[in-house]
């Protein structure tokens, strides 16, 4: 079977990270770019800054092709599936448009601005007979592969109490993302990872609770959440913006069950389940790149012509409705929200 061929439409932070992930990824190959910033577009990345690491690298573009706009990859027989790493409030219409042109689609988190925009591209993609997956990559990570997998063990049984936490300076490096009506604000940009993660390991809640404080203006946008299950007493979501530029990124998780508590955090702590012996046990992990793993399994579904049960389209759209119920909740001073 064919290599699958892809164009990756934008090449900021994240169309950058993904460049990297795909040099890795089998069964793939990069036939075109699409970038409005000729340097960009011609390979060169070092301008590049984000909240995982420094500037970016040089890339050889000279076998891809490279398109000033969307449309001119799309319009492209050479290309079978497009990676879209724009501002969210550009995923629905160039996701719709990429449909239309008869590609598959990996769109980055979150998937859209609300739920509607979601299932109208999910619909799209149906209609189309297409691949759509969003690029909810924290479901691909080390850390968290590592962790869904004790828990569907069992062996820990039934889970009491979780806490997600993600935190980092507001982005001084993308505009857009401090415009809530581009990017759903920094709660719903940042945290939508931790939110899909409790989406994944726990399902959709039945209602949600938040309180916090939002200025975006001032580089502060803040939100701890309760998210409401029959099954578990306590699911909390914690973290945002603090202040631009200086404040370090991190991210961490404690989940407590009756046999265990697993534990990890950015700020060395890895993985790590204590257990009711007293004992301590570091987690194995994946070798693979979050990134890599994340748009090689996108590339294996295309390839395979299955769609992504891993990260189903329709699981990021709930993923997306469970944070604007928290953005709604601590709009309303922690009033409870019904998901």
């Amino acid at each position: 079977m064919a290599d699958m061929r892809i164009a990756i439409i934008g090449l900021g932070f994240m169309g950058s990270t993904h460049l990297k992930g795909l040099q890795t990824v089998k069964g793939a190959t990069l036939t075109a770019v699409a970038e409005s910033d000729p340097v960009k577009r011609s390979g060169d990345m070092s301008s590049i800054q984000g909240n995982l690491g420094g500037p970016g690298e040089k890339f050889d573009f000279s076998n891809v092709a490279q398109y000033a706009d969307a449309e001119g990859a799309f319009a492209d027989a050479n290309v079978d599936a497009v990676d879209i790493c724009l501002p969210t409030n550009l995923h629905k219409p160039l996701a719709l448009a990429a449909l239309a042109a008869g590609k598959h689609v990996l769109v980055e988190k979150p998937m859209g601005l609300n739920r509607d925009e979601c299932e109208e591209m999910i619909a799209a993609a149906e209609k189309a007979g297409k691949i759509l997956m969003s690029a909810q990559v924290l479901r691909f990570f080390p850390a968290y592969t590592a962790l869904k997998r004790t828990l569907d063990s069992g062996t820990l049984g039934p889970v009491r109490a979780a806490l997600f936490r993600r935190r980092c300076a507001a982005p001084a490096w993308s505009q857009w993302l401090k415009q809530s009506d581009k990017s759903g604000g920094g709660v719903f940009d940042l945290l939508i990872h931790d939110v899909d993660i409790a989406n994944y390991l726990f399902g959709m809640p039945r209602a949600v609770s938040a309180t916090g404080y939002e200025d975006l203006g001032a580089g502060i946008d803040m939100l701890t959440a309760q998210l409401h299950y029959d099954h578990i007493p306590s699911v909390t979501i914690s973290g945002g913006w603090h202040h631009p530029k200086a404040y370090p990124f991190s991210m961490e998780y404690t989940v407590s069950a009756d046999g265990g508590t697993v534990d990890f955090s950015t700020d060395n702590r890895p993985p790590t389940l204590y257990n009711g012996a007293g004992e301590a046990q570091a987690l194995a992990l994946d070798e693979a790149d979050g990134y890599a793993a994340e748009i090689q399994y996108f590339t294996d579904c295309v390839n395979a012509g299955k769609q992504p049960e891993m990260c189903m389209p329709r699981d990021s759209a709930r993923s997306v409705h469970i944070a604007l119920c928290m953005n709604e909740s601590r709009a309303k001073g922690g009033a409870l929200v019904n998901c």
